[in-house]
Order: structure tokens, then C-alpha cells, then sequence
């Protein structure tokens, strides 16, 4: 009953506390009138952009589900010393939003294989399979035969546009691979991951997929230790085996890669030097693999030696913008959802305010009237925010409100994760833990070796042509389509010949061809009433 009385005047507390965080203008009403109006407003002015798209820019937050996109925007405010709740991301700027429903045909909580399968194929499938359908089943290489299914990337490629990825995991990880490969198994990242079972059936690796089934011009992300020949000293960490080369065929695919490309102007790169040297004007192939596996984390980056996820965006736009028939990208920020797995809410939120900095860049780069611009999450992670805390306190701290152990909880945890640290009935005491450094890991309810996914909708955010069709909630295999279908590539091809609405330039160009059009007509009917 004491436990219960303390609970109560502590919330009492929190609530009559809670209100004197209120800046003196939110506590006028027509603050919030005037912020309606204004939205309202802006809404009632949108025009529907039904131009046919010229690019597609697809940013993939991979693990960025709701709580993690809310956070956030809260964490990024904090770093520009704001309280953080009313800022406003890149990704809130986008005018259409929906929902995607994740599940895969086996599961009901995916993986990023189905999703991505999903989202980039417009086809759902099972657990750990990329590019192949449902009748493919997870390691089986036999399954895999005629079941494989196309992507957007190669949709774009085969309808003339140039095509890139880039990602801050490697470029054989399940959400790049999919673009491009077809696997019963996500983690046959090179010859040494097949077994011997699936090769004797024709199975091939991720990594020498990448080089023979779609023609990419703009590769970047990490990955070198599945390019190379056993035991192949890497570049940058020479004496770390682990680093060392994986490829048991001893076929070196960084220099076939090079070889292919003879004629063109292609480069391959593995440090920040030798990528800044590359001029988007005169490249027409790059390659760039800064890690043997993965990226580091953005807050462990070494700015010298590996660029940022704004710079690897702007390279790779940079240089497929020259193509007229225009450019499909793909770019991950894939180490949100790593970061979760091993129950790091600091690096998960800060690889997600990097990723918002990348889509604003991109935003910066490219036109709105010709391109369409999707942002979305691959799946979620149990992730919470909860506890009440204080306008403005910072989105890594503590709860004000004490649980009814009279103990603090962070604002952040998970569901299940690494973080599980109930010793005999009892939670860790944290009053004199720092929760805001980028080792903490968040307490979680149950323990298991890494976080899971969880199986909640994700956002869909768009802007450009076509974007009012993300919108509703949708399978996720629908986002394939709509995008296909935006930029006229793939099967539907309906859009083809819808006229621009929202390029001036074109429309003047267009007045102008009418004009000349009937002036010509004119001129040929005074020419044969006069013979």
C-alpha cells in the first residue's frame, strides 16, 4: 500500500512538474490555432504531381520502425539543442505517408530477405530467401530454380536508366543483394558460405551475382572479404584474419569487376582519399567497398578513412543523374537495425539521424517535378519509448517516474535483447548509470543473444510524381509496383504516356510545340487553296 501511495504522489508530482517545461508561446491557444492553419492550409494548396517519374530515389531504413523514426526526431532536435519533440526530420517534410504490412508468407515477423524481396521484387516470400518467390524454401537450393523474380533495380536498368546502390552494411547484405540477386539462403555471401550440396545443384554465390546478373554502375558499401581469394591480405588491416579474403574458388572479383569495365571509365575505391578523388563528370562505373564486412557505426567512423552516408549518397547521385533516361538508387542505412540487435538504442538513433541527413541531401540533389522520392522501413524492432518523461529530457535518459521496485527505468527499452539483466527477481539499479553513452545497452524484458524483429506496420513516405500512391495501408510487395508503375518500368507501363503537370519548362516546351504545330497546319492549307 506504501509502494502504491509513493507511485501516486510521484505521478502527481511528474504532472504538476511536467507542465512548467511548456515554452510561454505553446501556452497561448492560437500558437496551435495559427500551427493548424497554416498546416491546413498547405494541404488545401497540394497539387497531385502525376508526372512520369524520371528517377527514383528509395531510401530503406532498415529496422526504422515508428518509435525508432519518433526518437529520433527527438535526438536530433537534442543535438541542435532544442528540446527535440517539435523538430522537424527531412522525412517529415514528405506530404503523402502510409503503411506497409510486413509479414512474409512463412512468418508472421520477417526478416530483411522477404522484405526486401517484397518491397523491391513486389513479390512476398518466405524467411531468409532474396529475389525468389514463396515456392523457394530457405537453404534448399533446387527450390530456387524457376522461382526467381526480378526487382526494380533491374526494371530501371532494362528500361535504359542507370542504377546504383548504396548501403552501411555490405553490398551482399540481404537489402542490396535483393536488388540484385536471386538466393535460397541470404547468408551465401560468398562461394565458402554454399554448401557443397547447393553448388553440385548450380546454386551460385551473392558476391558473383553482383557482377553477373544486373549491370550496376554505382556500387558502394563494404564487403571486400567476399570478393577476394582465401586469405587475401586486406588492404587496410593487413594483419586481421578476419579480414582476410573468403572465396575458396579463388576467383578475385574485384579484378574481374575492373576487367569487365574495360573501355569505360570505372574505379574502384577502399578509402575516402581515393573516393573523393573520383569525378562524378567523367565516371561511368564505380565500385567502392570501405570495409571487408560492414560499415562502422557513424559514431565510430573514421571520417579519414570511410566517407558518411551524405557523401556516398551524393557520389553515387552525382554520377547517375548524367544518364537522360534518368537513375534508380537505392540507399539502406542498414546499421539502424544492427545497432538494434545488439540492444544499442545510442547507435540505433544516430544511424537513423545520419540516414535523415542522407534523404536530405538527396532531396537537395535531384527536382521534385522528376523525381519520386520513397522512404520506408523494411520491418520493426520490439522497441518502446515510455515512462513519462519531461518535455525536452533527453530521449537517452531515465524516466522521472520510478517503477514500483523504487527503481528508475530508461525512457528507451526493448522487448527482448541483450540488455535482459534480472538477477533474482530484481532490476538492475541504474541511478548512477549513465544511459546516455554509445555502449549502453537498453534493458530488455526478455533475454535472448540479439533483439528480434517485431511484426508491427511500417511508414511509407513520398514526395515527387506519382507519391499520392503511397498512401492507405498496403502488402509491402505493393511498393514495387507503385513505384514501377511511377516511373514507367516494368510490366505496368500504363503511366507511359501521361502528359507532365508539374515541369514548367516542359509545359512551355509543349505550348510551344502546339503553337508551332498549328502555325504549320496554317501555312500548308493557305498553300494548297492557292494551287
Amino acid at each position: 500500500m506504501e509502494v502504491r501511495k509513493a507511485a501516486l504522489s510521484a505521478l502527481l508530482l511528474l504532472v504538476a512538474l511536467g507542465s512548467c517545461g511548456a515554452k510561454v508561446e505553446e501556452e497561448n491557444p492560437e500558437f496551435w490555432r495559427s500551427q493548424a492553419r497554416k498546416t491546413l492550409q498547405s494541404a488545401l494548396d497540394r497539387k497531385l504531381n502525376t508526372n512520369v517519374a524520371k528517377n527514383i530515389l528509395f531510401f530503406l531504413g532498415d529496422g526504422m520502425g515508428i518509435t525508432t523514426y519518433t526518437a529520433a526526431r527527438i535526438l536530433k532536435g537534442q543535438l541542435q539543442n532544442q528540446t527535440g519533440e517539435e523538430t522537424v526530420m527531412t522525412m517529415d517534410t514528405f506530404p503523402h505517408v502510409g503503411l506497409a504490412k510486413t509479414y512474409s508468407v512463412d512468418f508472421q515477423i520477417a526478416d530483411s530477405a522477404a522484405t526486401a524481396t517484397a518491397y523491391l521484387c513486389g513479390v512476398k516470400t518466405n524467411l531468409n530467401t532474396i529475389g525468389v518467390n514463396a515456392a523457394a524454401r530457405n537453404g534448399i537450393c533446387k527450390t530456387q530454380k524457376g522461382n526467381e523474380v526480378t526487382s526494380i533495380l533491374k526494371w530501371a536498368k532494362d528500361a535504359g536508366k542507370s542504377v546504383g546502390i548504396v548501403t552501411s552494411t555490405r553490398v551482399q547484405h540481404a537489402t542490396p543483394a535483393t536488388s540484385y540477386a536471386h538466393s535460397a539462403s541470404r547468408k551465401w555471401y560468398s562461394d565458402a558460405d554454399v554448401p557443397a550440396g547447393a553448388k553440385k545443384d548450380g546454386c551460385t554465390d551473392i558476391s558473383s551475382q553482383l557482377l553477373k546478373n544486373v549491370d550496376i554502375d554505382v556500387i558502394i558499401g563494404g564487403g571486400r572479404k567476399y570478393m577476394t581469394p582465401q586469405y587475401t591480405k586486406d588492404p587496410e588491416y593487413p594483419t586481421d584474419f578476419s579480414a582476410r579474403g573468403k572465396r575458396k574458388d579463388k576467383r578475385n572479383l574485384i579484378e574481374e569487376w575492373k576487367s569487365m569495365k574495360r573501355g569505360k571509365v570505372a574505379h574502384y575505391v577502399w578509402n575516402k582519399s581515393d573516393f573523393d578523388a573520383v569525378n562524378p563528370e567523367n565516371t561511368d562505373y564505380l565500385m567502392a567497398l570501405f570495409e571487408p564486412g560492414d560499415l562502422r557505426f557513424e559514431e565510430e567512423r573514421d571520417p579519414k578513412m570511410d566517407p558518411s552516408i551524405v557523401e556516398t549518397t551524393e557520389k553515387a547521385i552525382r554520377i547517375l543523374q548524367k544518364n537522360p533516361k534518368g537513375f534508380f538508387l537505392l540507399v539502406e542505412g542498414g546499421r539502424i537495425d544492427q545497432a538494434h540487435h545488439a540492444g544499442r538504442g545510442y547507435m540505433a538513433l544516430h544511424e537513423t539521424v545520419a540516414f535523415d541527413n542522407a534523404i536530405a541531401k538527396g532531396l537537395e540533389l535531384t527536382k521534385e517535378h522528376e523525381t519520386l522520392t520513397v522512404v520506408m522501413a523494411d520491418h520493426s524492432h520490439p522497441f518502446t519509448l515510455n515512462g513519462f518523461p519531461f518535455r525536452g529530457q533527453s530521449i537517452l535518459g531515465k524516466s522521472p517516474l520510478w517503477g514500483i521496485d523504487m527503481l528508475p527505468y530508461t525512457t528507451l527499452m526493448y522487448g527482448n535483447g541483450p540488455g535482459y539483466k534480472i538477477r533474482n527477481g530484481t532490476r538492475p539499479d541504474l541511478r548512477n548509470v549513465n544511459t546516455k553513452t554509445k555502449d549502453y545497452v537498453q534493458v530488455s524484458a526478455a533475454p535472448t543473444e540479439s533483439t528480434t524483429h517485431s511484426g508491427e506496420d511500417v511508414a511509407v513516405l513520398a514526395r515527387g510524381p506519382m507519391a499520392h500512391l503511397f498512401q492507405g495501408v498496403n502488402e509491402q510487395n505493393y511498393i514495387a509496383h507503385a513505384m514501377g508503375y511511377a516511373a514507367c518500368v516494368g510490366a505496368d507501363l500504363r503511366h507511359c504516356q501521361t502528359q507532365p503537370t508539374h515541369d514548367p519548362d516542359r509545359n512551355r516546351a509543349g505550348a510551344a510545340a502546339h503553337v508551332s504545330v498549328a502555325l504549320l497546319f496554317s501555312l500548308l492549307l493557305t498553300l494548297t487553296l492557292l494551287m
